[in-house]
C-alpha cells in the first residue's frame, strides 16, 4: 500500500484521517471506499494485522448485528404469528447461553484461523489492494461460491447425521429443536471447522485455479453466507420470505423442519440437492413421497 502514498509529502501523516486526506490528494481515480480501504492498510503498516482485525470485527458485527432483529422479535408477541414453531420461543437465558458458547467458539476456533487468513490468501494469489474488481465480477464469484458451498454443506451435513458423527459432533447443534438466529454457529469446534471449510476453502481453491479473486469479494461472500445462515435459523416464515420468489431457495421454512425432525433438509442455501437425493423432510415432502410410491405400485398392478 505504500506505493499509493509515494507522491505525497516526505513526512507521512500518522493518523488514519491524515493518511486518508493525503492519499485522496494523489489518488482521485479511486472511489471513497477504495481510499478508506487503502488508508486502513497504510495506517496499520502491517497487512496481516490489518486484515486480521478487519476480518474479525466484520464477522462479529455482522453475526450479532444480523441476529439482533430476531432476538427482538422473539420478545414481541405480535411476531409469534410468523414463528414457525410458535410454542417454542427461546428464553433470555437460552439466548444468553447460546451467545456465550458462540463467542467462545469465535475466540478459540475462528479467531486463530482469521489471523492466518491474510498470509494464506496472499500465498494463493488473492488480491488485497485497490482498485476493487467490477461489481459484476464480484457478483459472479459470489454466485459460484453459493452453489459450490451448498454442495459441500449438503454432503458434510448429511454425513454429520451418521450415528457416531451425530452423537460425538453434530448433536450439540441440535440442542434447540426450534432454532433461533444466534444458534446458526452454535456447534462443536469440529463441526465449525468442517462446515466452515466450505465457506473459506472453496474461494481459496477458486483463487488457486483461476488466479482471480479479491479479498473484498471474499468479505462480501462471507457476509452473504452469514445472513443466509442466521436467517435460516431464525425460525420465522413471512409472506415476503425469499423462497416465495425463488422456489429453489431454502430459508427458514426449509431448515426449521430439519431441526424439528432431526433428519432431512440437509442443504444450506438451496433445495435442489434434497430434491434430487430425495431427502426432503416435512409433511408436504412425505405426502409427495407417498403419492410417488402409490403411483409406482399402481403401474405394477396394471
Amino acid at each position: 500500500m505504500s506505493a499509493i502514498l509515494s507522491n505525497s509529502t516526505l513526512t507521512a501523516p500518522d493518523t488514519y484521517i491524515g493518511i486518508y486526506n493525503e492519499l485522496s490528494k494523489y489518488n482521485v481515480h479511486l472511489n471513497v471506499f477504495e481510499r478508506l480501504w487503502a488508508s486502513w492498510y497504510a495506517y496499520m503498516g502491517n497487512d496481516v494485522l490489518a486484515t486480521g482485525i478487519m476480518s474479525f470485527v466484520m464477522h462479529e458485527v455482522v453475526y450479532f448485528g444480523r441476529s439482533l432483529p430476531w432476538i427482538i422479535m422473539d420478545q414481541i408477541p405480535w411476531f409469534n404469528r410468523y414463528k414457525i414453531q410458535n410454542t417454542k420461543i427461546p428464553t433470555a437465558a437460552e439466548q444468553w447461553a447460546c451467545t456465550r458458547l458462540v463467542l467462545l467458539s469465535h475466540l478459540t476456533v475462528e479467531l486463530p484461523q482469521i489471523w492466518l487468513f491474510h498470509p494464506m490468501a496472499k500465498a494463493c494469489g488473492m488480491e488485497t489492494g485497490v482498485p476493487f474488481p467490477a461489481w459484476t465480477t464480484m457478483c459472479l464469484h459470489i454466485a459460484v461460491f453459493f452453489v459450490l458451498e451448498d454442495t459441500w454443506h449438503y454432503w458434510m451435513h448429511r454425513a454429520m447425521h451418521w450415528g457416531p458423527l451425530y452423537k460425538n459432533i453434530h448433536k450439540i447443534h441440535h440442542q434447540y429443536s426450534a432454532p433461533f438466529g444466534l444458534a446458526a454457529e452454535y456447534a462443536s469446534p469440529i463441526e465449525t471447522m468442517v462446515l466452515g471449510a466450505g465457506s473459506v476453502g472453496i474461494p481459496i481453491v477458486w483463487c488457486l485455479i483461476t488466479g482471480d479473486l479479491h479479498i473484498l469479494t471474499m468479505y462480501l461472500w462471507i457476509v452473504a453466507r452469514l445472513f443466509q445462515a442466521i436467517d435460516a435459523h431464525s425460525g420465522y416464515e413471512f409472506p415476503w420470505s425469499l423462497h416465495h420468489f425463488l422456489p429453489f431457495w431454502a430459508g427458514a421454512e426449509h431448515h426449521d423442519v430439519h431441526h424439528e425432525r432431526f433428519i432431512g433438509n440437509y442443504a444450506s442455501s438451496f433445495r435442489w440437492w434434497d430434491y434430487v437425493m430425495d431427502t426432503e423432510s416435512g409433511p408436504e415432502a412425505a405426502k409427495k413421497r407417498r403419492e410417488r410410491k402409490e403411483a409406482k405400485e399402481g403401474k405394477k398392478i396394471q
